[in-house]
């Protein structure tokens, strides 16, 4: 057992536990003695156990934060015993009796709090950490509320967008004779789809130990899932239609309801895979709590839950797709047009991960020209309305073809590089400069390298969307680049998710990226600080400045 007092002088233990031994979470025991008895324990953060022949144990090594507090308003240096105790037992059928270790530690009593209030420590604690807590010790009702609301948030993000055109599309897809009923029948059907991916891909990723999600986005399931976008496409524009094969129904009639069932289950189902967030919170919270306890069955209820979630506005769009068409015609051909391109668009977006920016404004281009003279860019019998959107969406697509062909990469301003060379000359706004690892060696070694510094390492992957967010918005923000630029800056490159970054991933407990773990000067994690998920700017900036009280 090894015992230390951090800046913020709270105590830290770190008990080693050698192969096979574990111990009991019940017989876990910590003591201050203080000569004076002005200064005590407030409040004990310790890790999750799990059952073991009836019991809660530690089957790993344990780590704890002990917070302390005083009585009085004292101000000087004070030297405390700090006593631990413990019991533990082997897989081999042998117990030791009980043990205890007591350490002479010194504390800045000027730095602990007198008060009683626990507000600044809960803060002070992970969002992934405090979420994990609510799945490991909540009621399943409770559990079940809570992952619904972070689902309902989840829907909210970027990355959930993209199912809007779906559903919508398949909903508008059924045609002639779609009712109310119909269409929240087929809508409640693509949610649970999407609800049991989440919840299987969540116990799988749990039970195995590996980032189900990190395999789902590697090239050749990228490409092969665009490839479906581009069928369901082709589909939509009415190149040949979609349906199990004939052998597997019964009756005309069936063929009809079976091929709506089938067609919105698996679109359920893959776009949770495709299009959900890269990785979250709530979603990370669930993965640690199975991958620590090995509860599937309740990490999956919670995963469930979270998706249920998100398919509620879901829900109301696909409903809505339905409840407020007009009556069949001509017009559904334009439709089916229009999602069929934003299927398209999809599949684009999701070749952004692993296609270099010029093929993917290449693309966009070509997708932009032909939808705009689908639209009648040139025709003179269509409505002016229209005609004016095909009109600009033509000429912004022709100018994106030109500046792919110039050697642009920004997609806003396509015709950048025509500007005046004496702009080379000016300030040049650059990204911060990342040292990347791959290893858990290479981080070592940086890290010995830079102790009495303070560092930041952030974990990301190429095919992480939230990833990209974080670079082209969080880290692009010129007061964050200013305040991270005191800041030691690692990258844990884990794009290819190999043997040796699975092992960095799991030495930090991150089960995907984006996630942005903080060093102190001693080289030691600042557990407490820990991100996961895309954070905002000024939510960002908040974040860093709190670190100069550390």
């Amino acid at each position: 057992a090894h015992a230390k007092v951090n800046s913020k002088m709270q105590i830290e233990v770190n008990i080693e536990l050698a192969k096979n031994i574990y111990l009991y979470e019940n017989k876990m025991n910590f003591e201050v003695s203080d000569p004076k008895d002005e200064i005590s324990i407030k409040e004990v953060f310790s890790p999750l156990s799990v059952a073991h022949h009836d019991d809660k144990v530690y089957l790993k090594s344990p780590s704890f934060v002990i917070a302390l507090q005083k009585n009085s308003d004292i101000q000087a240096k004070r030297t405390i015993d700090f006593k631990i105790s413990y019991q533990g037992c082997s897989e081999d059928g042998l117990c030791y009796e009980p043990m205890s270790k007591t350490f002479t530690l010194s504390v800045d009593s000027s730095l602990i709090t007198i008060s009683e209030d626990t507000d600044a420590l809960a803060q002070d604690v992970s969002e992934t950490a405090s979420i994990t807590s609510t799945i490991s010790s909540g009621s399943i009702s409770l559990i079940i509320l809570t992952f619904f609301g972070f689902g309902l948030l989840l829907a909210l993000t970027p990355c959930s967008f993209p199912m809007i055109p779906i559903i919508s599309g398949i909903i508008v897809s059924q045609g002639e004779g779609l009712t109310t009923r119909k269409a929240f029948i087929l809508s409640v059907i693509y949610v649970i789809a999407m609800a049991l991916a989440y919840t299987i891909a969540g116990v799988l990723a749990g039970l195995f130990g590996s980032n189900l999600q990190a395999m789902l986005q590697a090239p050749w399931a990228i490409f092969s899932f665009s490839a479906i976008f581009v069928a369901l496409a082709m589909s939509m524009f009415g190149f040949y239609e979609l349906k199990p094969p004939s052998f597997l129904l019964n009756s005309a009639s069936e063929t009809r309801a079976h091929r709506g069932v089938l067609s919105v289950a698996i679109m359920g189902f893959l776009s949770a895979l495709i299009v959900g967030p890269c990785i979250a919170p709530p979603l990370a919270g669930a993965l640690i709590y199975i991958g620590q306890t090995g509860d599937a069955v309740l990490g999956g209820i919670a995963l469930f839950a979270m998706g249920i979630g998100m398919g509620l506005p879901l829900i109301i769009v696909g409903v809505s797709a339905g409840r407020f068409m007009p009556k069949p015609g001509h017009w559904m051909v334009m439709v089916n047009a229009i999602f069929g391109v934003m299927m398209l668009g999809v599949a684009i977006w999701m070749l952004e991960r692993v296609l270099d920016i010029y093929i993917i404004m290449l693309l966009w281009s070509v997708l932009g020209i032909g939808f705009a003279l689908y639209l009648g860019a040139f025709t003179r019998a269509v409505h002016f309305f229209r005609r004016t959107i095909a009109i600009v969406l033509f000429v912004y697509s022709v100018a994106l073809l030109v500046g792919t062909l110039g050697g642009s990469t920004n997609m806003m301003k396509p015709l950048d590089f025509l500007q005046s060379s004496s702009k080379e000359n000016a300030p040049e706004l650059t990204h911060l400069n990342f040292t990347k690892v791959t290893s858990i060696k290479e981080l070592d070694e940086l890290l010995a390298k830079n102790i009495g510094k303070k560092v930041i390492l952030d974990f990301y992957a190429d095919w992480c969307v939230a990833c990209r967010e974080l670079e082209d918005i969080t880290f692009s923000d010129e007061n964050i680049k200013q305040k991270m630029n005191e800041f030691v800056l690692i990258q844990a490159d884990i794009t290819d998710n190999q043997e040796k970054q699975k092992n960095l991933s799991s030495k930090y407990g991150v089960f995907g990226p984006p996630a942005i773990i903080f060093f102190n000067e001693n080289g030691e994690v600042m557990k407490s600080k820990t991100l996961i998920g895309f954070i905002k700017p000024a939510d960002f900036l908040k974040h860093l400045n709190q670190m100069d009280e550390f």
